[in-house]
């Protein structure tokens, strides 16, 4: 026989237990009653005011990259923003409180991708350096970064870039090294570029077409590379006008035409003169012998003919001239010695005695045909007294091991 009372505690023991749960949920929906709100975070504490205004801009930032390989943005969480891989905090110049803002960003290599940073760096009021080499970045850069008052240094080298010269950049008054090299900008290179501050202008490796301006001459910068680009037109004369401060200069791999200009040979602080593989023709002037700091010299894969100047082999700190690929016919005794030790290199040129010359009849095809150079008069003067050593092999350079920044500039990785 079946024990009602036990059926009817049991009843009364479940009703016990789940009628509280019933009421509460017809009470959440009939009468206006709610469940406690979860608990909140605790409000995040920033080390200054400064690094406050900028977490919102990292964090919108963050929300458009698109791709992040390395697992970069995974540590651009809370409040310590000085401590988010590629960040770096600094004290506000100036500023007697000792303030901590946003000073750089360093993205190198992080192969981060995004399609625009707009809204970014020119959101970042105390952003100093900003480098991103070997990311894929995309877009265009803000006319508002010239508002950053601290800023004076864009390395957006190795990324996706395109379109026309970033023309705000023109904008940043203490801009110093400006690095675009290996996008794919086109069209031309404005002028205001070359009465800027920069020591340092690298845009090698894009697809710049045009004559370069004539106000070249004008920068002040140490470090120029314009090498694998459509640069055409002759080298402008004005670039002797940077004798006190241009160091090394890039030429390579463009369509420069035209000949070399005597005023080259007025960049005594040079080291690094390289107008490689371009269509430039006529002799070499003598004034590239008062070049006294000059260790790296190519001309070759040019149109160039004539006696290579024995003021030019006199240089007493060359490492390499290479005069290769041209139509040069004849060498004196010092560029004789040059060849022996591997300094000179003048294979495929026209100098009858010498190995590894062009063919008699490519020769004189070339020479068919009448050469012209403006200015011819100039390439035979020495604007410079020469040195005791010209008519002596000057001793063997000890420079051959040094980094030279331009030629580094060539390689796709950060510098």
């Amino acid at each position: 026989m079946v024990n009602i009372s036990f059926y009817v505690q049991h009843l009364i023991l479940t009703l016990t237990i789940t009628l509280p749960y019933f009421l509460c949920v017809i009470c959440t929906h009939q009468c206006g009653c709610e469940e406690s709100p979860p608990p909140q975070p605790p409000p995040l504490v920033f080390l200054s005011q400064r690094l406050a205004v900028v977490y919102p801009v990292i964090q919108s930032f963050k929300n458009t990259i698109t791709s992040d390989p390395l697992g970069i943005t995974q540590t651009w969480v809370g409040s310590d923003i000085c401590n988010y891989t590629g960040f770096y905090c600094d004290i506000l110049p100036d500023n007697t409180d000792n303030i901590t803002a946003l000073a750089g960003i360093d993205f190198n290599g992080y192969q981060l991708a995004a399609p625009t940073l707009d809204g970014f760096i020119d959101q970042l009021p105390d952003l100093a350096i900003f480098h991103a080499n070997t990311n894929n970045f995309s877009g265009t850069i803000s006319p508002n970064i010239s508002k950053l008052p601290y800023f004076y240094e864009l390395d957006i080298s190795n990324n996706k870039f395109s379109g026309q010269f970033p023309m705000s950049v023109l904008g940043i008054k203490d801009l110093t090294f400006l690095d675009i090299r290996y996008n794919s900008f086109t069209g031309s290179v404005p002028p205001q570029v070359f009465m800027q501050r920069l020591d340092v202008l690298f845009i090698n490796n894009n697809n710049f077409m045009q004559r370069l301006p004539d106000n070249l001459g004008s920068t002040p910068a140490l470090y120029l590379t314009f090498a694998n680009n459509k640069f055409t037109g002759p080298i402008p004369r004005s670039i002797g006008k940077a004798a006190a401060t241009l160091t090394e200069v890039l030429f390579l791999n463009n369509q420069f035409t035209g000949c070399i200009p005597y005023e080259l040979g007025f960049l005594g602080n040079a080291t690094v003169i390289d107008v490689g593989n371009n269509l430039l023709t006529g002799p070499l002037p003598c004034s590239l012998g008062c070049l006294e700091s000059a260790e790296q010299l190519n001309f070759a894969g040019n149109f160039l003919y004539g006696q290579v100047p024995e003021a030019v082999c006199a240089l007493r700190n060359l490492v390499n001239l290479s005069l290769s690929f041209n139509y040069f016919t004849g060498v004196g005794p010092l560029c004789w010695k040059l060849i022996k030790s591997g300094v000179l290199d003048v294979k495929k040129n026209c100098i009858h005695g010498l190995p590894g010359q062009r063919s008699w009849a490519e020769c004189m095809a070339f020479f068919w045909h009448p050469k012209y150079c403006p200015y011819f008069a100039s390439y035979s003067i020495i604007p410079c007294k020469l040195h005791p050593y010209l008519h002596s092999p000057p001793p063997p350079s000890s420079r051959s091991g040094r980094h030279l920044l331009s030629y580094s500039a060539l390689l796709r990785r950060r510098l």
